[in-house]
Order: structure tokens, then C-alpha cells, then sequence
């Protein structure tokens, strides 16, 4: 089997599992690390410090303080969850090369720098290898605010007479090319329209915080954006938002090990279609308040279309069902009786992780790179497996906790940059995990 990988400080370390136990207690998730992400890069669009409270420290997290650090940023650690980001000495708007391998969201310092500095050279971004993931959306908005851009062996943006308000159509509604057209709006000269935008729960966090700072945007939550554009902002105070996408993983490793969970502040608004997609693969979840809970000793069943036909579980842009819980939705249906179609539509290695759940026992039938055909529930073993992505990890993981036997996964870095001391919060809920060095 692969040897698990470096992580944190060139530590090699892996996860060992023991399953079969049930998770239970009262969780709260961690700030949405796919808004923390974009927010820490729109901290550069002024000169006054910005507080951001309840940010994830997760891996993705710090790497992108070492990557705006590294550019003369002042960032500094005040709490557990809260990081003070004064950009006001930026001595350069050329990325690090190898820092920006690291990390997919280095591209999003591109919208910033251009805006306010009138340059930026970005090197192509890092990140999760789960397919092609294309960059032309962010620059065909860059080029319709005025930018100069150039492509090469990485891409050079110049706008030295500042930006101009312009009307925006995305070719698609990603959500890093929204951010990075908000955020070179956000101080380019009167009014910009993005349309086809994306409307993440993530991007509306984002557009909060540029409105603190002083920028004017109608639309949040839709996919027509108006933004005014302003000479200077300012800086505030901000705390990140929960992330629906953690709160849904724990949703999933409850129903499977059968566990009584309460999670709190759990962006119940943000569930809507996480709720109808679990329905189908007959998890009841219980919304009291601001909290959800999954009750325990669930007997999963597959909800079939009408006429007994084969439902489907698939992914779309806001507020569809979520592409990064795709994963989480196999090792989830694996476990319930019926068959279910995974219909992941945005990239084509996000399911490939799925031969190691059918090592495990899983009846998976691999159809193409975007469909995956489930039939439970499968008694599971434990297995030794690397994790490929983040979300590859936590099906993995999922899968682990509820199967006979230890199960050993290596490369948890990946784990880590997503899910802030995983093992450590799913301890508290009684599961039998140890991280060990491999």
C-alpha cells in the first residue's frame, strides 16, 4: 500500500481507525474555509487592519497567510479562530511560484492586487487534483474591466490607470472567477454587473464583508450582481460563517455510524438541498432552531423515483445540491438499502477515490468519471488507503468509522487543510481514532 505523505511542518502522519462506533454528543462546525479563503485575499484590498473572527485553522488557511504574508502583509494570530490582516506595506504584486503550488486559492490574489496596485502576477494555482479546473473566467473579467492581460507561463495583469465598471457575463458561474471579479470591482471606477454569478453561501459571506468595507453591492444571493466601485476602503471587523459543507460531512459520519449528533450553529439556511438530497438516501434530520440533529439508529433506505425507478443524487451550482459533498453522498448511500445514481458534474477525478470503498466492500459501479452507481447497505472492512482530495478523505474517513475492523489512511494532510483537528473533535463523539506519525 502508498505510504502516507507529508502534512503539517514535514510531519508524515496517518490516521488509524477503529469502527463500528457511534458518534454522538453536540458539535459546532468551523468557519467556512471556501469563504475564509477569498476574505483573507480581499483583507489586501485596503491599507486599515481587518479582523476576521471564527476563521477554520485548517491547513488551505495558513498556507494562504504564508502566500499573502510573503508580499509584505502583516498577519498575525489574536485567538484560536481570529486573525488580524493589515495590509498596509505591500512591497510587491508578483506570488511566490512554489507557494502558490500549494494552494488553488492563490488565484484569488489576482482580483486585489489588481485593483488596487494595478498589477499582479499570478503563477497557474495548486490545489485538489480532481480534474481541470480553468482560470478563463477570471481573466476574461479582469480583461473586461480594463486589464491588460498577458499568458504565459503565468499570468500577468496590468491595469496602471486603474479599472473601469463594466458589464460582466461569466462564461460559467465559478465560484473563485465571482470573488475575483467582486473583488477587482470593488475599486474599480462606478458601476460593474456581473451576471451568471455564483451565489455560494461562501461568495454571499464575501460580499458582506465587502460591503463593511465600503463597497455597495445589490444582489447578494442571486446571480446578477451590482457593485459600486469605490477609491478607498476601510477596514472592520467581519466573523466568517459556518461551514455548511463541514455541517454536512457530520450529518453523513452520524447517519452511518448510527449516532444520536447535535451540531449547532449549523447554517440551516444554507441546507435546504443538503436536507433533500440526505432525505433520499433516507437520513431524517431534525432542525431545531439554529441546530440540526440526527437522531440515532437510523435504518437508511433509498427513497426510489416513481415507478420504483433508480433515483439520482447530482451537483449544480447554487443552491443545488453542493459539488464537494458528492463524495460524502457515496460513502453515505453505501450504507443505505437501495440503489442510488452519484451524478458529480463538475469534474471528472472526483470520484475515482471510489476503488477503495469497493476494497472495502462497497457496491460501487464506476460508470464514467462523473457517475457512480451505489447499491447498499455493504457490510465494509477496514482497509489501508491514501486520501487523493479533501472530500475523497472524509468519504473515507465516513467509511472507516463505520466498518469492521482498523483502517489506516495516509496523506490525512489533505484531510487537514478542510477539516480543522478532525480527529481530535470526532474523539469527543466517541470515535475510536488515533493520528499517528507513519
Amino acid at each position: 500500500m502508498a505510504m502516507a505523505t507529508a502534512t503539517r511542518e514535514g510531519t508524515v502522519e496517518a490516521f488509524l481507525i477503529e469502527g463500528c462506533q457511534p458518534l454522538s454528543g453536540t458539535i459546532r462546525p468551523a468557519g467556512n474555509k471556501n469563504a475564509a479563503l477569498p476574505i483573507l485575499a480581499a483583507c489586501l484590498l485596503t491599507g486599515e487592519p481587518v479582523i476576521l473572527e471564527n476563521v477554520p485553522h485548517i491547513r488551505d488557511v495558513e498556507e494562504m497567510i504564508e502566500l499573502i504574508a510573503a508580499l509584505g502583509v502583516d498577519v498575525e494570530w489574536q485567538g484560536p479562530n481570529t486573525v488580524r490582516v493589515w495590509a498596509a506595506e505591500v512591497n510587491g504584486t508578483k506570488l511566490d511560484p512554489e507557494l502558490c503550488t500549494r494552494i488553488r486559492a492563490s488565484i484569488l490574489l489576482a482580483g486585489p492586487l489588481l485593483a488596487r496596485f494595478g498589477a499582479a502576477d499570478v503563477p497557474p494555482p495548486g490545489g485538489d487534483v480532481i480534474g481541470r479546473r480553468r482560470v478563463d473566467t477570471h481573466l476574461m473579467a479582469f480583461a473586461a474591466l480594463g486589464a491588460d492581460v498577458q499568458v504565459d507561463r503565468e499570468y500577468r495583469l496590468r491595469a496602471p490607470d486603474g479599472l473601469d465598471g463594466a458589464e460582466i457575463h461569466l462564461d460559467e458561474a465559478s465560484v473563485t472567477g465571482t470573488e475575483n471579479a467582486l473583488m477587482a470591482a470593488a475599486r474599480a471606477r462606478g458601476t460593474t454587473v456581473i451576471m451568471n454569478a455564483a451565489c455560494e453561501p461562501h461568495v454571499q459571506d464575501m460580499c458582506h464583508l465587502l460591503c463593511k468595507m465600503g463597497v455597495g453591492i445589490d444582489g447578494i444571493g442571486s446571480n446578477v450582481l451590482v457593485i459600486e466601485g469605490a477609491d478607498a476602503l476601510h477596514g472592520c471587523t467581519h466573523r466568517v460563517g459556518p461551514d455548511h459543507i463541514e455541517v454536512a460531512s457530520f450529518i453523513g459520519l452520524a447517519a452511518v455510524t448510527g449516532g444520536d449528533l447535535l451540531i449547532e450553529d449549523a447554517a440551516v439556511e444554507h441546507l435546504r438541498a443538503i436536507r433533500h438530497s440526505f432525505r433520499r438516501l433516507g437520513v431524517e434530520i431534525e432542525v431545531q432552531g439554529t441546530s440540526v440533529r440526527v437522531p440515532p439508529g437510523q435504518e437508511l433506505v433509498v427513497v426510489d423515483d416513481i415507478h420504483d425507478q433508480v433515483p439520482k443524487i447530482d451537483d449544480g451550482p447554487w443552491p443545488m445540491f453542493p459539488a464537494d459533498l458528492t463524495s460524502i453522498a457515496v460513502a453515505v448511500a453505501t450504507q443505505a438499502k437501495g440503489t442510488v445514481l452519484i451524478f458529480e458534474k463538475m469534474f471528472e477525478n472526483r470520484l475515482v477515490f471510489t476503488d477503495k470503498l469497493v476494497s472495502m466492500g462497497a457496491r460501487i459501479i464506476l460508470c464514467d468519471p462523473h457517475r457512480a452507481v451505489v447499491t447498499g447497505p455493504s457490510k465494509l472492512y477496514g482497509y489501508r488507503m491514501e486520501s487523493p482530495d479533501i472530500r475523497a478523505g472524509m468519504a473515507m474517513l465516513m467509511a472507516s468509522l463505520c466498518a469492521e475492523g482498523t483502517s489506516r489512511i495516509g496523506n490525512v494532510g489533505q484531510i487537514d487543510r478542510g477539516y480543522e483537528r478532525i480527529d481530535e473533535r470526532l474523539r469527543d463523539l466517541g470515535a475510536r481514532i488515533e493520528r499517528v506519525e507513519a
